[in-house]
Formats: structure tokens, C-alpha cells, sequence
């Protein structure tokens, strides 16, 4: 697969408006949107704040499309997983055995080490953005079908409520993305780090399959 990093830009794209926007994104990313200034943005990309404006209209322009650029490259790296897209590869045969692929592990493929989009997902994630919003109502639904399909192949056991079983899976998958750097420092390896995956997916596959807890024996006191 190709990473979202060759694709950011198609040909005739590395102009002035591509080279902002790529700027604007690092940026906000680093910082946060609301700490960025156009000036600043200006200053780094190597243009004038006129400049900016005149491609944007305003920091408000600028931000979204931001927000559209980077939402259409995280569709495009779980698209990219497979024909069918994310419903139809995670439930392929891979290193965590059927279902084991996941959104992480999309990005930990699609997205190079210093890509500013994973963390750029976090804010948007966890500021409350309505693109962020969006995206998660997305992958959801796709979780909620990919489950669906599982259940049909007798893969996955019915649930009672499976909206709610699709967001569990969902923010366990993405806790990864969001909780990198406290993952790595409690594991002791990038968790997107080929290394890093294949042990959280084992671990994944193996509470995911078998469970991580057992019911006490028959009158067996919960007390201890």
C-alpha cells in the first residue's frame, strides 16, 4: 500500500495553496488550531499572510480545508486496506487471525513515522470538531457492519446490542492512536511499530477470542 504521505499531493498540487495548507496542518497539529496564527502560518510555509489569505479567505477557510485534506487521507489509507474497504479487510484472515486487522493498524501502515495526520486525528477527536465527529460516526458504522458480516460467518457471536458493542470495539481500537506515547512508555515499544503490532495484536486477538477474565467456579465466593 502506498502511504497517505505519497498521495497528499497529486501532480500539478505542489503549489503555494498545497504548501499552506500542508504548513497550516502541521501546525495545528503540534499546537492546536486556535493557538496558530496566519502569521505564523505564513512565516513557516515562506509566504506572505496576504498570501494566505488570497488562496483561504480567512483562518477559518484555511482550517477546513485542512480538515478536508485530512479526512480525505484518513478515507483513503482504510479504503486503501482492500477492495471492500475496512469492513472487507478486517475481517480477512490477518496477523491477529480473522477480524484482527484495525483502523491503528491501518495508520501505522498508511502514514510515515513523522506524518502530522495521526496526531492531527487526536485533536480532532478530542476537541469536540465536527469533522472529528464525523469521521468517528463513520468508522462506527463501518465497526458495526464488519461485525454484522462476522456474525454471518458465524465469526463473531450475536450481540444484544451490537451500536453499543461497535463503539466499544471502536475506542479500544483507537486508544492506540490517541494514547501512543503513554502506550509506548508502559509497553516499552512504539505501538504502531511493526514490533509494537504484532504484540498489541496478539494480546488483541487473544482477549477479543478467549476473554481476559473467568467466571468463579460454582460456589466459588467473589471474596477474597
Amino acid at each position: 500500500m502506498r502511504s497517505a504521505s505519497d498521495r497528499d499531493d497529486q501532480p500539478g498540487d505542489l503549489t503555494a495553496r498545497a504548501a499552506i495548507r500542508n504548513t497550516a496542518l502541521r501546525l495545528f497539529a503540534e499546537r492546536g488550531p486556535d493557538a496558530v496564527s496566519v502569521r505564523e502560518i505564513a512565516s513557516a510555509a515562506g509566504v506572505s499572510p496576504a498570501l494566505v489569505l488570497h488562496h483561504y479567505g480567512s483562518k477559518d477557510g484555511l482550517r477546513a480545508a485542512v480538515d478536508a485534506f485530512a479526512t480525505d487521507a484518513f478515507e483513503r489509507v482504510l479504503a486503501g486496506l482492500g477492495e471492500g474497504g475496512l469492513a472487507e479487510a478486517l475481517a480477512d484472515d490477518g496477523p491477529a487471525g480473522p477480524g484482527g486487522g484495525s483502523i491503528a493498524e491501518a495508520f501505522a501502515v498508511g502514514f510515515p513515522p513523522d506524518s502530522p495526520l495521526p496526531a492531527y486525528l487526536r485533536r480532532l477527536l478530542l476537541a469536540g470538531d465536527p469533522a472529528g465527529d464525523a469521521l468517528f460516526a463513520s468508522w462506527h458504522q463501518a465497526t458495526l457492519e464488519l461485525m454484522s458480516a462476522l456474525e454471518a460467518q458465524g465469526l463473531a457471536r450475536p450481540s444484544v446490542d451490537p451500536v453499543a458493542r461497535a463503539a466499544f470495539l471502536l475506542v479500544n481500537d483507537m486508544a492506540m492512536l490517541l494514547l501512543t506515547r503513554q502506550v509506548a512508555a508502559a509497553i516499552g515499544v512504539d505501538p504502531l511499530s511493526p514490533a509494537g503490532m504484532q504484540r498489541w495484536g496478539a494480546q488483541a486477538a487473544d482477549v477479543y477470542t478467549h476473554g481476559a477474565f473467568r467466571a468463579p467456579h460454582e460456589g466459588e465466593s467473589h471474596d477474597r
